[in-house]
């Protein structure tokens, strides 16, 4: 549906489209567990989706490029068990049908992106990528939804953002953005609405089940 001003859905990558955070906090584990400290999971889980310095900071007391370096190592040896979450391909589709812009919204670094971009197979459909060249803070700063919103020259006001942890949710707010929240992460739908979100959804199948009815439809049709 054509609107008058552009509508940018703003997608997150890792546990939104791709199935990443278990293997993301087993990486991190294995990371720090290699650098001489161990963190237990559990400890780790809820602090995935947050940018690598503020992670490792909050984890541990390593040195924090020194962790992130053994951390994309431990990642990659992982790389093989990533899937697609159920949908996530379809989504880029829907949300570009219905006549919005889709754009993927993640600080990943190239050598991560790439392979997950390769794996989503979306290119066709997207209107811009950005990574971790775009941002000087990762979320929950707002700059990685700024620069998405830059990619699709759409008005916060005319995007959503859609991400499966709190800090997707705080990092749309703080970009005058609102979202959508994905239970692909492990976060509850509670605690995402708490954490800024509009409404839940099991994963991206079910929020293209329910495009039309989404905020993302009701954007498209005030117009």
């Amino acid at each position: 549906m054509a609107t008058s001003r552009p509508v940018a859905v703003l997608l997150d990558v890792d546990g939104t489209l791709i199935d990443t955070t278990w293997i993301h906090t087993l990486a991190w584990a294995r990371a720090f567990e290699g650098l001489g400290e161990l963190v237990p999971m559990h400890r780790i889980h809820p602090l995935i989706g947050l940018g690598g310095e503020r992670l490792v900071e909050e984890a541990t007391g390593l040195p924090v490029e020194e962790a992130k370096d053994a951390h994309q190592r431990e990642y990659l040896h992982l790389s093989a068990d990533v899937r697609l979450l159920p949908g996530a391909r379809d989504l880029v589709r829907a949300v570009l049908e219905a006549g919005a812009r889709p754009v993927l919204a993640t600080s990943s670094p190239p050598e991560l992106l790439d392979p997950a971009r390769e794996l989503l197979d979306a290119e066709q459909w997207l209107a811009g990528v950005t990574d971790a060249g775009d941002v000087d803070e990762a979320k929950p700063a707002p700059d990685i939804f700024s620069a998405a919103l830059e990619r699709a020259e759409a008005a916060p006001d005319r995007a959503i953002a859609v991400g499966d942890t709190g800090w997707d949710m705080e990092a749309a707010r703080a970009a005058g953005v609102r979202a959508i929240g994905l239970l692909t992460g492990g976060w509850r739908g509670s605690e995402l609405i708490q954490a800024g979100a509009s409404e839940t959804y099991e994963d991206p199948a079910a929020l293209v089940e329910h495009l039309d009815s989404s905020i993302i439809g009701q954007m498209l049709v005030d117009g």
